[in-house]
């Protein structure tokens, strides 16, 4: 098979595959930007295999970064993009799961592609657009189908992270995964516990965002996966339940994605900020997920007045958009609308600020400082008082009266 026209992505780094060759080696890309290319989707990393060995990549280029030279990858830099390059190799035993015992360096293509995780990933591409396929990617590509290079299990024992990027690529690209691959998921998914969670994380995530999502979550939850994940071990059916919100629409961000499934969890904003910390979230991310699930709680319960949607704040657009996607009832463009139409949408856009209580009302900075800012936020927000300077300390000077009595 003959790709006629490279992408513009892969023409820019033709002139690392020539200069490797011009050294008497082999040189060609691989994986998923081969993978994207066969599939018209947009390619995101050019990666490059080749037969030099790293130092011999370095005496070819003046300019190279080592960024995983202990495993043969060397970013060049001499044609202004960075290209990472790696040399072909086999890999030991996995004791761990995770990372491989011994790297051996080859100068076979062959031997490189044996090592990869499913058939469509396994697929390398010559600087004249010949695509070399050893495994039948291409096929399973047109079938739509997801399968592990050899033996599943080995793949799996190799990496067990590989299980949840079964599921994660069959998300993503609507393939079903091969009834093979499917069994061995499900036989060595407790091998998932060996993995740090911020890799399954990633892949959670995305899958969480694919336009199969709901497939993926699915096979997720037949397979076991689950249970070797941060507090997902015992949520089968609301997992289920998450799955079929899926079918109809799918979060466009993390913040989303999370946010939907601690809804779908059941959790109150504590045991979100719990949940999303057993998975390393960011501090930003739990932020939002907690403002959300407050605004969703209560419009699950009935219609939430103009200070509900104030303290969602910055969280709001991430707040209706997984509104929209989840199954409560609620009129999100009205929602929308009521929220643009607050006078303030925060507590810096008050009309005066403490500076102004203490040059007008004479008022020593302390505790009533923030008392009489916050009545006068809730006012505001709420519809009873103007963000009018005048109209703001007339009733600063009352609270304070009320106050000294």
């Amino acid at each position: 098979m003959k790709i006629n026209k490279m992408p513009l992505e892969f023409i820019e780094a033709l002139p690392i595959l020539e200069t490797i060759e011009n050294a008497g080696y082999e040189a060609y890309f691989v994986g998923g930007s081969v993978r994207d290319t066969l599939l018209s989707k947009p390619i995101h990393d050019v990666d490059i295999a080749t037969s030099a060995y790293p130092e011999e990549i370095k005496k070819i280029f003046n300019r190279t970064v080592d960024t995983g030279i202990e495993h043969g990858t060397v970013m060049i830099l001499d044609h202004g993009t960075g290209y990472e390059t790696t040399t072909f190799r086999t890999e030991s035993t996995y004791t761990d799961f995770r990372r491989p015992d011994e790297v051996k360096f080859v100068r076979s293509l062959d031997e490189d592609l044996k090592r990869r995780d499913f058939t469509v990933n396994a697929l390398a591409l010559t600087k004249d657009g010949e695509v070399i396929d050893l495994f039948g990617g291409v096929q399973d590509m047109s079938a739509k189908v997801l399968r592990a290079v050899g033996r599943p299990e080995e793949r799996f024992h190799e990496d067990a992270l590989r299980m949840m990027r079964a599921v994660r690529f069959a998300a993503q690209l609507d393939f079903k995964i091969d009834p093979d691959t499917q069994k061995a998921i499900a036989e060595n998914a407790p091998l998932l516990a060996n993995i740090a969670v911020e890799r399954i994380n990633v892949e959670f995530s995305k899958l969480m965002q694919g336009t199969s999502a709901s497939y993926g979550l699915v096979e997720m939850i037949k397979s076991g996966l689950n249970r070797f994940m941060p507090g997902l071990s015992s949520t089968d059916q609301d997992l289920a339940a998450y799955a079929e919100l899926l079918q109809i629409a799918q979060p466009a961000d993390d913040s989303q994605a999370w946010s939907l499934l601690s809804f779908e969890l059941g959790l109150n904003p504590q045991d979100t900020s719990k949940f999303l910390k057993l998975w390393k979230q960011p501090n930003e991310m739990i932020q939002t997920a907690k403002s959300v699930i407050t605004l969703m709680n209560k419009l699950r319960l009935g219609d939430v007045n103009d200070w509900d949607l104030y303290q969602t704040q910055d969280a709001i657009t991430t707040a209706l958009a997984t509104v929209k996607i989840s199954e409560i009832s609620a009129n999100v463009d009205n929602l929308s609308m009521r929220y643009q139409a607050l006078p303030i949408k925060h507590k810096q856009e008050l009309a005066i600020n403490g500076g102004e209580l203490v040059k007008s009302l004479h008022l020593a900075p302390g505790p009533l400082f923030g008392k009489i800012l916050a009545d006068l936020e809730h006012r505001v927000v709420t519809g009873g008082l103007e963000n009018e300077r005048a109209a703001l300390l007339h009733a600063a000077a009352e609270i304070v009266e009320k106050e000294k009595k």
